[in-house]
Order: C-alpha cells, then structure tokens, then sequence
C-alpha cells in the first residue's frame, strides 16, 4: 500500500467509526518505530510533524527519512504538517511531499483564518493534498506552538460556516481537551462533536489526546473523532526509556549505543501499538 491522502485514512475511520492514531515523531527513532507498530498491527497511521520537527531535522532530510522508510510499505500512511501558523512552510512542505496539513489560524479573527485558509485548501488541492482546520486554540503550548489560557468556543452556525465554506477535510474543535499532560481527568464536552457531524459530517481531528480515558476515546470516536493525536505519550515514552537504559547503564558501568537504540524503539513500538488498539484500528489496513 503506498502512501495515501489523510483524506482516504479518515474518511474510512469516520465512516466505520474508528479512530487512527495521528503520531508525532521526532527523530528518524521515532518514525521508524510508529510504522513498524502499524505494520506489525496491520493499521492505517498519521505521521504528524511538528514546525519545531521540520526546522530542527530540516526539511530535505526528514521528507527523505519519510520516503525511505515508507518505501514498499503494507498499511496506509499520510505524513500531516500539525499546528503550523507559517503559510510558508505550509508551502515549503506541500511542494517537498507532505500530503496533509493544518493551517493554524486559531490566533486570527474568524473571517481572515477562513480566507486564509480558503487559499491553503486550494494550494494543498493542487498537489493532491489535504487540510485539516481549526477556529478555536486548543489549551496548551506544543512544540512552542499555542497557548495555556483557553480560548473561548465558536458557536455552532459559526464552525459550520468554516468547515463549508473553506472546504477543509478534518475539522478540529475546541471541546475542553488540552495539549500537554492533563492534572486530572478531563471535562470534555463531547456533545459538541455530535452537533458539529449530525450539522455536517466531517472527520474530526481530536487533539490533546494524551491522559484521557479508553472511555472518552470510545464515545469521541463513536461520535465521529477519526483522528486521534498522540505527542505527548510519545515524547515521554521516548525520553522515559531513555532515562531508564541509561540509568541502568551508568550502574553497569556499560555504555553501548544500538542497545539503548534498541529498547527505546521497543518502548516507542509499544506506545504506538497501545494507542492503535484502544482507537480500534487495528487490521484497518487496506
């Protein structure tokens, strides 16, 4: 299966209501092992790269990692931009490859986030690619990217409006989640999500999902939430199992790089696995 559109992966999720793991990765680790858990489960996959991502790695090197490590690969994957305010590493990354992204025109008034990304839509269309749009900052600072102080919700006429209008593909509502680690449960009002898809059915992007309960998964993605973001878990499992090898091998006295290697992918595999059969993906490859 080659690499397809993001709109193919959440149009099959939205309509069989299932939800597909939309990973951020930071390294050439990192990518390797979420795809290795999606071939090894038999699911389709999100490869999310931050701004952050992109500028640090560069933009030739990570699109080249992605196109070698994708190369004959059996389960469908998309590589989205996440949270990207600057149009021109939209353009930067549409023209290189990447076949999604997310205009983050969260922090501009409603009317120029929607004519800006009216003109995103149309640039990411003429390379076959897809848009996922947001009018709401979802809580949290990512990747240097947002906010703690939450932004007030759009009414529903409002998201409407955006979402046909603009033509996007995912469409990402503010719905109390949160970027980051939560302090406790979240209060979630998933009821917005049932107004939003029974007002106009729409893949929605479900952002902050690191700390919520297999409960809330569930009912967000019966609801319609076909794709799932996953930072946070990963950046702890990275540098969790990190910490842990190398502890252990400061106590050795033992110093052996493709070990340490070896078992953070191991931890990172897991994650992504874990995360892949809580949403319900798992044998969704086709």
């Amino acid at each position: 299966m080659p690499v397809v559109p993001l709109k193919d992966i959440v149009d099959r999720a939205f309509t069989e209501r299932y939800g597909v793991a939309a990973i951020n990765v930071v390294n050439d680790l990192t990518l390797e092992a979420v795809l290795a858990g999606a071939v090894e489960q038999r699911s389709p996959l999100i490869v999310q790269t931050s701004v952050k991502t992109v500028r640090s790695i560069g933009l030739d090197l990570l699109y080249a990692m992605w196109r070698e490590l994708t190369a004959g690969i059996e389960v469908p994957v998309s590589l989205h931009l996440d949270h990207c305010p600057d149009r021109s590493v939209i353009t930067s990354c549409l023209r290189k490859g990447w076949n999604s992204v997310l205009f983050d025109g969260s922090s501009l008034p409603v009317a120029e986030n929607q004519r800006q990304t009216v003109e995103v839509v149309a640039e990411a269309k003429s390379y076959g690619a897809s848009v996922e749009g947001e009018i709401e900052a979802i809580t949290g600072v990512e990747d240097d990217i947002g906010s703690d102080d939450e932004a007030s919700r759009q009414s529903l006429p409002v998201a409407l409006d955006f979402i046909r209008s603009t033509g996007i593909d995912v469409f990402a509502p503010a719905i109390g989640n949160a970027h980051g680690l939560y302090r406790s449960e979240p209060k979630l009002d998933a009821e917005r999500v049932s107004d939003i898809v029974a007002a106009q059915p729409i893949p929605i992007a479900l952002h902050g999902g690191t700390g919520m309960t297999d409960a809330q998964f569930s009912d967000l993605i019966a609801r319609g939430c076909a794709k799932v973001n996953i930072s946070t878990a990963l950046k702890v499992s990275y540098m969790k199992s990190n910490l842990t090898f190398l502890r252990d091998a400061e106590t050795r006295g033992s110093w052996d790089p493709p070990s340490l290697f070896t078992a953070v992918r191991a931890a990172v595999v897991d994650m992504a696995v874990t995360h892949m059969r809580r949403f319900g993906s798992v044998g969704k490859a086709w």
